[in-house]
């Protein structure tokens, strides 16, 4: 199977082209299936009016060409969230020939939903039964053949991490895709006469007329479907009929047609399925959810996730540093030396293809693609759900659920994963709160200036002290966000997954591909950045910016003016502003002051070490900041840390004082 990336979704016009969407919910393995059809090389775009990615990839089987669309997951195609809405959008203006609709074997009622509503509509549909080895494990038969009889589609059992069933879902879907729709299912009689009625007062459209009208009647609005609501006669027909209806009914129309398609697929779940004795490992989960047991689980998830990633982390960007410093920077500046001779040039180009490469690669193999081993274990156990559950009612009160507690752990390691982690919130309210607080998360490149400036000199105790400064700063940031921001953030309503046993290979699949996005938009940019600093440095322009910067670092901060150039260029790599301060400091004002405390106070290191830590996040941070939120938002929270960090620093320098500290 040969594989190549597009930037457009859908084939181009009488190409032979075939396009197919992945629909399901986002814990059935749908990501996986996607991976088993397409292979890696794939391309992640934003769906137009959204910041929900929407991942495409072309591949050639047997010769025809088909476009793959993964959706982002979704129970239904009613729902309000922006991945949902994603979702909805993508379906109804591209149209796919075919929708592989990936369901959970173990939770099939709650699955079948979406695919009715999907037939209602008049596409095309495969069922790929996934996670069949899981139901086999509980006891759970389902009668394939049978439930693609009552639905009138083909049901194909999958175990997408083992390939199991992948080329036959791909074969139906490509068979199918130029076939007509057969709609086999009906709800109860009423609902049915009422659909009839409806749908006889709408034009022609894309869409069946059926299908329109029972969106009409489960949205109690038009909805955004081309012809459904063709003219005000019909719109005000249809108003009258509905409101006719309702009363019939004596509930909204949209309960009760909810509840007959969930009816529905609960009668077809019990024709089809055999449940051979009790569901079995069931205690492991419930001590999980249970607040008693689950909250000290969590916390020892969440300790080893942090220290898998700080010293995990710090382990791998040793090794790659040694290897580094041994073998490719001699390299390096051997082969600049012969290009441009021993001079200003080769200086400056060093920062950059030394420097600058090192710390991409010293941040995005360590701490990334740990970060994402890790995030994968934990995705394919299913135990992201239980740590959903339990951390939501802290979370609420900074306006986010459950899901935003990876990240923000997350951003303890490294800012850029914790970031690129947010994708798994719904709307866009929480993604700005959680990138907000993520920034003034202090990652592992903040500690470490943290603990070489303040523990080192000061002691344990005031790096704690200032841990708790930053932790209550987060919180009261949340806490205001959450009152400022207009709107509300959606309930946790999230289906329960017993833990299942990852697959390794599923596991390192999904950690590369997602740390090579990383990678690949960090390296543009922190070259760029290297070779600025670099050039600065080198000429000695970089000590012209201490006069302008003097009323805010030393008037303000009280700091040296030699520390705020630190701070500004330090924007590269957070730990580079230690290194810089002593290196920069050494320059000024001798080689004595590679010990901080000889041109330092306490006080001023405990400042300086707070300032770094909340200003504006590394440049590789906001690369994806901008990426995930929009580059006005990006700016905005950027600018936001940047006066947080003065006004906190500015008020920490004069209580310091105040109380003695030197």
């Amino acid at each position: 199977m040969s594989r190549s990336c597009h930037g457009t979704p859908r084939p181009a016009p009488g190409d032979g082209g075939v396009q197919i969407a992945l629909a399901g919910n986002p814990n059935v393995g749908k990501s996986t299936v996607f991976n088993s059809l397409t292979g890696s090389a794939v391309l992640t775009a934003n769906y137009p009016g959204t910041s929900v990615e929407v991942t495409m990839a072309t591949v050639q089987p047997d010769g025809h060409r088909l476009t793959v669309l993964d959706l982002p997951g979704t129970y239904a195609l009613a729902g309000r969230t922006e991945d949902q809405q994603a979702a909805r959008r993508a379906l109804l203006e591209e149209r796919p020939d075919a929708i592989i609709a990936v369901l959970d074997a173990t939770n099939l009622a709650r699955n079948l939903y979406l695919v009715l509503q999907l037939l209602d509509l008049g596409f095309r549909v495969v069922v790929a039964l996934n996670l069949s080895d899981e139901a086999a494990r509980r006891g759970i038969h389902i009668d394939a053949a049978r439930l693609g009889e009552l639905l009138g589609v083909t049901v194909v059992p999958t175990i997408a991490t083992r390939r199991c069933g992948i080329t036959e879902v791909m074969s139906e879907a490509l068979r199918l895709a130029r076939r007509p729709v057969e709609t086999r299912h009906r709800y109860g009689r009423q609902i049915e006469e009422l659909t009839a009625q409806v749908a006889g007062l709408l034009e022609g459209g894309p869409f069946p007329a059926r299908g329109r009208a029972l969106m009409l009647l489960e949205e109690g609005a038009a909805p955004d479907l081309p012809g459904a609501i063709a003219g005000l006669e019909e719109r005000a027909g249809a108003a009258a009929l509905l409101g006719r209806a309702a009363a019939l009914f004596g509930e909204p129309l949209p309960v009760v047609v909810a509840r007959e398609r969930h009816a529905l697929a609960d009668r077809i779940t019990r024709e089809v399925t055999l449940q051979a004795g009790e569901v079995p490992r069931r205690r492991l989960w419930h001590a999980a959810t249970r607040p008693i047991t689950g909250i000290p689980l969590l916390l020892a998830v969440l300790s080893g996730l942090f220290a898998g990633l700080f010293w995990g982390g710090s382990i791998l960007s040793k090794v790659i540093e040694a290897i580094w410093a041994s073998a490719i920077s001699p390299a390096i500046a051997a082969s600049l030396l012969w290009l441009f001779g021993d001079g200003l040039i080769t200086r400056t180009l060093r920062w950059g293809f030394d420097g600058g490469l090192l710390a991409i690669f010293t941040i995005g193999i360590p701490y990334v693609l740990t970060f994402y081993l890790l995030l994968s274990i934990l995705e394919d156990t299913g135990y992201l759900n239980a740590a959903a559950v339990l951390a939501d009612r802290l979370l609420g009160r900074l306006g986010l659920n459950g899901r935003a507690a990876i990240p923000l752990v997350a951003g303890a390691g490294c800012s850029v994963p914790a970031i690129l982690g947010l994708r798994v919130l719904r709307t866009e309210r929480e993604r700005l709160i959680g990138g907000t607080l993520i920034a003034l998360t202090p990652c592992s490149a903040r500690t470490a200036v943290i603990m070489g400036a303040v523990a080192y000199l000061g002691g344990w105790r005031v790096a704690i002290l200032l841990y708790a400064v930053v932790a209550a700063l987060i919180m009261t940031v949340g806490w205001g966000l959450n009152r400022m921001l207009p709107g509300t953030s959606p309930d946790l309503l999230m289906e329960i997954f017993p833990f299942r046993r990852p697959h390794l290979r599923t596991v390192m699949r999904k950690a590369w591909v997602r740390a090579r996005e990383f990678v690949t938009v960090a390296i543009p940019i922190v070259l760029a950045g290297s070779f600025v600093l670099g050039a600065l440095y080198e000429t000695g322009l970089i000590r012209l910016a201490e006069k302008p910067l003097a009323p805010v670092i030393e008037g303000w901060l009280g700091l040296p003016a030699v520390a705020g150039l630190t701070l500004i260029f330090a924007v590269l790599r957070k730990e580079l502003a230690l290194q810089l301060l002593v290196a920069l400091a050494v320059v000024r004002y001798g080689t004595g002051a590679a010990n901080l405390a000889s041109f330092m106070t306490p006080a001023q290191l405990f400042t300086y070490a707070l300032v770094n830590t909340l200003y504006i996040p590394c440049i590789a941070t906001m690369a994806v900041l901008g990426r995930a939120l929009g580059w006005k938002r990006a700016a905005l929270i950027s600018a936001f840390t940047i006066l947080l960090a003065l006004a906190v620093g500015g008020v920490a320098i004069r209580v310091l004082g105040a109380l003695g500290t030197g």
